[in-house]
């Protein structure tokens, strides 16, 4: 049985006693079994982990009085999948789409997913990944490339890749994601999903890493609804005072209904330049068009960043955190890192974090602190900020194939200058960036932002709207979201068949 519902609606069957955790979960593993060889999404099974875990629900479930069952988590029972990268369960492997990593079990489990736990979830597998999370495709050399369910020759988008096309497919109905430029975002616009990147601050990190790269880059889920969305956000939000990054909780126990219009800025520019698609210009007069029919004043306008220069300064603190990781690899394996020890990307982003100085990366954060003072201050004047989500559909497999020069210069990155790699680092993702430029900054800033599936092409391919606001303005973005999705404009329906 696939999952054509959300996550909500199987907790509410459990509570009512129409199903029970473990003949779901026995449904995920069959789904999982049945479609995986196709999609390649799930790359770690924990069958008898999470068979175990619904027997003991179901033990549990048993010995409740009806009076009690509001009690439970609100996800009580529910299959999920976690994403392999991080997000780490005792004694569970987390490989992270590396070979490097291949024998790696979990010794203790992530905040992040006792969270998860917490809220009812069984952990029934782990979704495929790139290889550190570095790309915005699924398609690590390791675990194989994620085919979309929507169309088997294009990938679900990356990082969270494998965790977009499961839900898509409707083996399980909710996954966990993370986002450090777009990870949630860019698949929930290739996939037609609901992709919240949460505010810095919002969701439990530790106790492994605290700071993940710097705070750019969050976990949280990729949904079907905004129900499920907004539960999740109210179940995990947290106050910290462990983490460097803490935000006050939201305080509001309903998602009400948007009280007044809202005054919402769009831009039909890409931040690094490169033009807006035919596809996404088509996106966003669509959505203009639906939120003006609702009430919303809508003008064009943006925030005053450079977008190249925030760029190159993203993929300065992507180099540092890799060098500092991969040292910690040489530490364990007693060994120093090589070529052959990982793909030719995270090569290269590793030779580049070996250069930055002390100096230079001091200078990134002041800069990063700069633009969240611009963007803070733009959004006193305007509710919202419209984009596309991505600059176009799910890319065919192929799409952002190297030339051979190109190849040759990254094999060889070691032997050129700091500012030569910087540009050959900006040349390895530059057709892939063009695809996918609207994310980034949010990460940089530490504010929220959504992808919705508000569009689709004349091929039926979805292509989502991003909106962002200040930080810690998730309320908001889900009020505007519940306003279109109980106007029939989201459609994160499952496939009908692979």
């Amino acid at each position: 049985m696939l999952f054509k519902e959300d996550a909500t609606y199987y907790a509410q069957l459990i509570k009512s006693g129409e199903t029970t955790a473990t003949e779901l979960v026995e449904k995920a593993i069959q789904n999982i079994e049945e479609w995986n060889d196709t999609l390649n999404a799930v790359v770690h099974k924990q069958y008898e982990f999470a068979r175990s875990i619904a027997n003991r629900f179901d033990h549990y479930f048993e010995q409740l009085d009806t009076g009690s069952y509001g009690d439970l988590p609100p996800f009580f029972g529910v299959p999920i999948l976690l994403k392999d990268l991080g997000q780490n369960q005792t004694g569970q492997k987390s490989t992270s789409g590396a070979r490097l990593m291949d024998q790696f079990e979990a010794t203790q489990t992530d905040n992040f997913t006792k969270s998860i736990e917490s809220a009812g979830f069984i952990v029934v597998g782990r979704t495929n990944v790139p290889e550190f999370g570095f790309k915005n495709v699924s398609d690590s050399e390791w675990t194989g490339r994620v085919n979309s369910p929507l169309d088997l020759k294009r990938n679900p988008g990356g990082s969270s890749g494998g965790g977009a096309a499961a839900l898509k497919a409707g083996i399980v109905p909710i996954v966990t994601a993370s986002d450090g430029g777009g990870s949630i975002r860019i698949p929930a616009s290739f996939s037609g999903l609901i992709g919240l990147k949460t505010s810095r601050g919002r969701i439990p990190v530790g106790p492994s890493d605290y700071r993940s790269w710097q705070g750019a880059s969050v976990n949280f889920a990729l949904t079907k609804s905004v129900r499920d969305t907004w539960t999740l956000l109210k179940w995990m939000q947290t106050e910290q005072f462990e983490a460097p990054f803490i935000l006050p909780r939201i305080p509001h126990e309903l998602l009400e209904d948007l009280e007044q219009p809202l005054r919402i800025a769009y831009s039909m520019n890409t931040p690094i330049g490169q033009p807006m698609t035919k596809e996404a210009q088509n996106l966003m007069q669509e959505t203009i068009r639906v939120l003006e029919s609702l009430g919303h004043t809508l003008v064009e306008a943006e925030p005053e960043i450079d977008g190249v220069k925030a760029m190159q300064t993203y993929y300065k603190v992507n180099g540092v955190e890799t060098a500092s990781m991969l040292k910690g690899f040489e530490q364990v394996l007693n060994r120093p890192m090589t070529q052959d020890d990982m793909e030719l990307m995270s090569w290269a982003i590793y030779q580049l974090g070996l250069n930055i100085s002390g100096v230079e990366y001091s200078e990134v954060l002041s800069y990063w602190d700069d633009i969240t003072a611009v963007s803070e201050a733009f959004f006193k004047d305007y509710d919202l900020l419209l984009m596309p989500a991505t600059n176009g559909p799910a890319p065919l497999h192929t799409a952002f194939a190297k030339g051979d020069k190109l190849l040759n210069d990254l094999r060889n990155i070691e032997q050129f200058d700091v500012q030569q790699q910087q540009h050959l680092v900006w040349e390895m993702f530059a057709e892939s960036l063009a695809w996918t430029p609207f994310t980034q900054q949010m990460n940089l800033t530490g504010q929220p932002a959504i992808s919705l599936p508000v569009h689709k092409l004349d091929n039926g391919l979805p292509l989502g709207a991003q909106f962002s606001t200040r930080k810690g303005g998730e309320y908001l973005l889900l009020q505007l979201s519940k306003q279109l999705e109980d106007a029939g404009y989201l459609d994160t329906s499952i496939v009908d068949t692979l």
